[in-house]
């Protein structure tokens, strides 16, 4: 909005060009999410608490989380807010891959709110099968996929971060791959969000991340120097990943140990989808397996832990996700929260690390 209201002020006023470029508009992205998470939290807080929206603790869980019985939770709905308005606001909006990427944020929120709601609000220990979250995500992340498989000029190539010759295209394929990283990536960050702050700090990392890649995608000379593949537009989602980033750090401010607010499954399901979708579309799809590797491993562990249940009898962890295991092993929970973000920082370098590997 204030680009399509500003920038074609900048014939008559110099001062207006600063908001062609991009690095002006996801650093005030990033400063506007701030500001709206710092503004709303509270008031959603309070508000939470009054419509009794709070955490049901698993008894068969760590101990030390039975004092967070009665945290309010649906707290995603300030992310979704700080990730929005600050889009809204600062981004090109007649770009397809701003709107693209917001569809599935917020429909992936509406999701995990209607789940949410009727868990914690309702008091309906059901809230959505497994069978019905999936199938809607599944139908959103699709749509995505077909759009893009439609549409003309977008590549169904699929890039390795290494190899800078090798480009399989995935064809009528790339429609189920699509989705199955949004899915992928949704439900992974979903599984993460059992600490305080332990999904959050990892998801602004990757979108610190995805917004380098995003700006350079859209770069024609960077993308054309560095050897990745150049996107056209791609680079209007540095703005939204810049309001990612803001969002992550201020929900953080509530959500840092001992959370005052959790952000529930209309927080992780949306953000884990926009990672997703934004990695689709900027063609670093396998970047995300580095980058997000926590949430990989988060994944796997749930996983292995299922199949080795019921074909073995037997358990790999002593509780799965795999953060829970080190709890059970007396790994402190502030402990086991930093170091998971110090491996994020860690993976994230190592992406940024594979442009000059190619």
């Amino acid at each position: 909005m204030l680009y399509h209201i500003f920038y074609p002020l900048a014939t008559d006023i110099k001062l207006f060009n600063i908001f062609k470029y991009l690095t002006f508009r996801s650093i005030y992205a990033m400063i506007t999410a701030l500001v709206v998470c710092f503004i709303l939290g509270p008031w959603v807080i309070r508000k939470l608490e009054s419509l009794q929206a709070r955490q049901v603790i698993r008894t068969d869980g760590p101990e030390s989380h039975l004092q967070k019985q009665g945290t309010p939770t649906m707290g995603g709905v300030i992310i979704l807010a700080a990730i929005v308005v600050p889009t809204l606001l600062w981004a090109d909006l007649t770009n397809q891959y701003i709107w693209i990427t917001l569809f599935i944020t917020i429909g992936y929120g509406v999701i995990g709110f209607v789940d949410d709601y009727k868990k914690v609000v309702k008091k309906d220990t059901k809230g959505l099968s497994a069978r019905q979250k999936m199938f809607w995500q599944v139908l959103l992340a699709g749509s995505v996929a077909t759009y893009l498989f439609l549409r003309p000029g977008f590549s169904e190539q699929l890039f390795f971060p290494l190899f800078k010759n090798f480009h399989p295209d995935l064809w009528i394929w790339f429609i189920p791959f699509a989705t199955i990283v949004i899915v992928g990536a949704s439900n992974a960050v979903n599984l993460t969000d059992g600490l305080d702050g332990l999904a959050i700090g990892p998801v602004t990392i990757n979108a610190a991340t995805y917004m380098l890649f995003s700006y350079i995608a859209g770069h024609a000379a960077l993308s054309a120097y560095l050897q990745i593949p150049r996107v056209v537009g791609a680079g209007e989602l540095a703005v939204l990943c810049g309001a990612m980033v803001g969002a992550g750090l201020g929900f953080l401010w509530y959500n840092s140990y001992p959370a005052e607010v959790f952000m529930g499954d209309v927080g992780s399901l949306s953000l884990g989808g926009t990672l997703g979708t934004i990695a689709v579309l900027t063609k670093q799809e396998l970047l995300l397996v580095i980058v997000g590797g926590v949430f990989v491993v988060e994944a796997l562990s749930v996983i292995f832990q299922v199949g080795s249940y019921k074909y073995r009898g037997k358990r790999i962890f002593r509780m799965a996700p795999i953060h829970h295991h080190f709890e059970l092993k007396g790994v402190a929970e502030p402990k086991i929260i930093v170091r998971f973000w110090i491996i994020t920082i860690i993976l994230a370098l190592v992406a940024i690390s594979t442009l000059k590997m190619r």
